[in-house]
């Protein structure tokens, strides 16, 4: 379903950042409509604040039941399913699904989990099922949490490290695929209006994929600002050369 947030500030740009701020989206995820314009006014007499309304998609929202307990009747207990083991699963397939397993349950969110192979050797575990929302989390941390604790208590105590990328009904994917698209729609308004452009603060995980998706884009360059957690990507314009037309000295023999 649609809904709108209204905001007000001193100029456009700023209500747009704080409605984004505020719902944790990104500009290209959302739809934005100008109400007033900011109006400066003279001498600050007559002034008045930009007010913008944000449109977004958002999930459906289940009707409220009446959770009003009965007098006799006892408390539900939540439990979780443990997913079925294959009896030839390798090793260390094994050793993830086990730590997983565990930290899922008291999660309170049942999962099917697919192992593959990485080129490098490391190992791809796919979650699927009902709450994956609450595996995900706002931008993916929650799923960057998880994978940063699964890679730690794997390879804790072992001479050799493997690298475990941990995914969720395929959003990595679709997250690099638009942070693909936010990208290019930077670097083409970097060339457009000639300076550099800046995004909004994200990890390290993130930025790489906005410098690989440029790395051979015409026009721009990219780089890294700022700390933890508040660096970003900043998207410069380069300017392209000049061809040398000075007319060449002649060689007399």
């Amino acid at each position: 379903m649609i809904k709108t947030l209204e905001k007000s500030a001193r100029t456009e740009d700023e209500a747009i950042a704080l409605a984004l701020s505020e719902l944790g989206l990104d500009r290209d995820e959302v739809s934005v409509e100008i109400l007033e314009r900011a109006k400066s006014g003279f001498l600050g007499i007559g002034a008045a604040p930009a007010v913008i309304r944000v449109s977004y998609e958002a999930p459906d929202e289940e009707p409220v039941k009446d959770t009003k307990p009965e007098a006799a009747a006892p408390k539900a207990v939540q439990t979780v399913e443990t997913p079925a083991v294959p009896a030839d699963e390798p090793a260390e397939y094994a050793q993830i699904r086990q730590f997983l397993s565990g930290l899922l349950e008291r999660m309170g969110v049942n999962a099917q989990m697919e192992f593959s192979p990485r080129d490098n050797g490391g190992v791809n575990v796919s979650l699927s099922g009902s709450g994956m929302g609450a595996i995900i989390g706002r931008r993916g941390e929650t799923l960057d949490a998880i994978q940063h604790l699964t890679n730690y208590v794997v390879n804790r105590g072992s001479e050799k490290h493997m690298h475990i990328s941990v995914d969720a009904e395929c959003y990595r994917s679709k997250r690099e695929e638009s942070l693909t698209r936010l990208a290019e729609k930077m670097a083409e308004k970097a060339i457009k209006y000639k300076r550099s452009m800046a995004l909004e603060p994200m990890n390290s995980y993130e930025r790489h994929v906005i410098h690989t998706a440029l790395q051979n884009y015409k026009g721009v360059t990219t780089s890294s600002t700022g700390v933890e957690p508040n660096r970003r990507v900043v998207v410069s314009y380069v300017k392209p050369e000049q061809p040398d037309n000075k007319p060449k000295s002649r060689e007399w023999a």
